[in-house]
């Protein structure tokens, strides 16, 4: 399953295993809804948090995913972008608060959506690596340049998104360095490194530009 794919790809970019696999807590429309799913966009996680329990649920869109199944990763970010960002920040955003539950840590929303922002614009890349840095400079265009803010989000939403796109392209314009120069083992040491940043240190590292 392309989720399965993108999740993989996710794990090997980071040098990590998570233990949960996304696509298993995959859910349609009608359950995300009555799971509190707000129904704007074609992803969502759903959380349910308690004192001792972390519980997730995943919506991607129906669509999205037929769309991407048959498509080899080059193919699914040159000719199905926005689905394939969509599934992909669904999947950085299930693994990510796994591995904080795992870590026993908190996370701010803010952390979490610059940090899929992040993973979109290093699984797009690599994904398409063979096709050069090119591509990579048009990723960075359409990921953080033309952006579209849901306009039914609430104003505190808005900041949100719109603050954890700035922190994401000012890190990924430093990683588009990088891929630039073709130094890919560079570029997967220092992913790493601020991936496993927690909290504001990676704020303030993803603002360091």
């Amino acid at each position: 399953m392309v989720l399965d794919r993108i999740q993989q790809h996710l794990e090997a970019i980071y040098g990590l295993r998570c233990e949960l696999r996304a696509s298993d807590y995959l859910v349609d429309e009608e359950l995300a809804m009555r799971l509190g799913a707000t129904g704007r966009t074609r992803e969502e996680l759903l959380v349910c948090e308690s004192p001792d329990c972390l519980e997730l649920q995943l919506f991607v869109a129906p669509e999205v995913l037929e769309r991407l199944e048959p498509l080899a990763p080059a193919a699914a970010v040159v000719d199905e972008l926005k689905g394939f960002c969509e599934a992909a920040e669904g999947v950085s955003h299930f693994m990510y608060l796994q591995r904080a539950a795992d870590l026993d840590r908190q996370v701010s929303f803010l952390e979490l959506e610059a940090q899929g922002d992040v993973d979109k614009f290093a699984a797009c890349c690599l994904s398409t690596w063979p096709l050069g840095a090119g591509l990579a400079r048009e990723l960075m265009r359409r990921l953080f340049h033309a952006v579209h803010i849901n306009p039914q989000m609430s104003a505190g939403e808005q900041w949100r998104y719109q603050q954890a796109n700035q922190l994401a392209k000012t890190y990924c314009a430093r990683l588009l360095r990088l891929v630039e120069r073709r130094r890919v083992e560079p570029l997967l040491t220092e992913l790493r490194h601020m991936y496993r940043l927690g909290a504001e240190a990676k704020l303030r590292y993803l603002q360091a530009g």
